[in-house]
């Protein structure tokens, strides 16, 4: 299954497992975040592909959403912004979706994520 996006090459990074993607809205985004957070969220991301679930992260609740059983919606909490992210790991992919700041919290566009996700 292939999903638009950027693919990251981690080099010198063979113990990774997860494939990595970005959706080139979310690295739009992160190009315009505050210097300190978009290092920050550089490293989260980077980190995701060996721990998809990192201990900061929280599943999204998606009941509704036709999000496939296979596949789980995340976030995690950097200052005063939230990574948005999906994890399949039967597929063993990572896929950033998005970067929002909060408050307030607007995920009204996740509905348009998740038909992608099916």
């Amino acid at each position: 299954m292939h999903y638009p996006g950027i693919k990251c090459q981690l080099n010198g990074m063979s113990k990774h497992r997860y494939n990595l993607t970005i959706e080139s809205a979310a690295h739009a985004e992160r190009q315009r975040l505050p210097g300190h957070v978009r290092q920050r969220v550089k490293q989260t991301i980077s980190d995701l592909a060996s721990q998809p679930r990192p201990h900061n992260s929280e599943a999204m609740d998606v009941t509704d959403l036709g999000v496939p059983d296979n596949v789980e919606l995340r976030r995690i909490r950097i200052d005063k912004w939230r990574l948005i992210y999906a994890v399949n790991d039967d597929e063993q992919w990572v896929w950033v979706w998005g970067i929002r700041e909060r408050p307030p919290y607007n995920y009204q566009d996740i509905g348009e994520f998740t038909n992608r996700l099916t």
